[in-house]
């Protein structure tokens, strides 16, 4: 027995040794701890990108706009660098003959648009008078050489019915070839509101100075002016003057061979055309 028992516990010393050896085996040929896993880096979040900066508009600036609008033929006031409310209204105007939305404030836009315009031409040639365009709710004069000058903005009937001091209607400021045949002084009263130096063109539509210019169509049919322009414009256009009205959905005016007026339109003359180039 204590043979056996020898033969026995050499047995199992053997076998252990021989696992070991196994074990070490495995080690060696790839049977290792699995690697440690590597955590990408969290992302850095980008700061939005950031718009240029534009550079104020200087005094500098205005009077250059100033000075552009001036020789373009619209109406200014004196080119001083402040925009005030003529040179407002002017801006305003060139806005709508541009095509721009007509803010009246001046943008770096703007001026870049203003560098690059050339005087608006008119509908119709002949002798001195008035363009009225419903379509871009401007006013022209226009003098005996076929020039542009005093550009306004202008607010002309809205074109929709109303219904107003016991009166009727649809709101519209009529096409065609017109004539101031009457002219009143000061404020007046109509059943549909006040009207700064009248100058009629057609029935009870007139010309006229309004403390409510928008730069859209807002009147009852009548053609309203800023005030600082109303105070002058009747000193400026003559009795039988002509005005021709466009710019309706329909507008079927045919223009007329000649354009015969009374008497020359003041102020209607634009600088040389010389002086409209920009400088080099």
């Amino acid at each position: 027995m204590p043979g056996r028992a020898r033969a026995l516990a050499a047995q199992v010393a053997k076998g252990a040794a021989m696992g070991v050896a196994a074990l070490l085996a495995c080690a060696g040929t790839g049977f290792a701890a699995p690697p440690s896993v590597v955590r990408p880096a969290p992302a850095v979040a980008k700061a939005p990108a950031q718009a240029p900066v534009k550079a104020p508009i200087t005094p500098a600036d205005v009077r250059r706009a100033e000075q552009r609008l001036a020789a373009l033929g619209y109406w200014t006031g004196p080119v001083d660098g402040v925009l005030d409310e003529v040179s407002r209204q002017a801006l305003v105007a060139f806005q709508k003959i541009d095509g721009r939305k007509a803010t009246g404030r001046l943008t770096r836009a703007d001026l870049a648009a203003l560098e690059r315009a050339v005087p608006p031409l008119p509908r119709e040639a002949g002798a001195a008078h008035v363009e009225v365009d419903l379509a871009r709710q401007v006013l022209f004069l226009v003098d005996g050489q076929g020039r542009v000058g005093k550009i306004l903005p202008v607010s002309t009937g809205t074109g929709r019915p109303f219904s107003a001091q016991g009166y009727r209607g649809t709101a519209d400021t009529p096409c065609g070839h017109l004539e101031v045949f009457s002219k009143l002084s000061g404020w007046k009263k109509s059943p549909l509101g006040e009207m700064y130096n009248p100058l009629y063109v057609v029935g009870g539509i007139a010309i006229h100075g309004s403390l409510d210019v928008p730069p859209h169509p807002a009147s009852h049919g009548c053609i309203r002016v800023p005030m600082f322009a109303s105070r002058k414009l009747p000193a400026m256009i003559p009795l039988k003057t002509p005005v021709v009205v466009y710019g309706c959905k329909v507008d079927d005016l045919q223009p007329l061979p000649q354009i015969v007026a009374s008497a020359p339109i003041s102020g209607a003359t634009v600088a040389p055309a010389a002086a409209l180039l920009p400088p080099g």
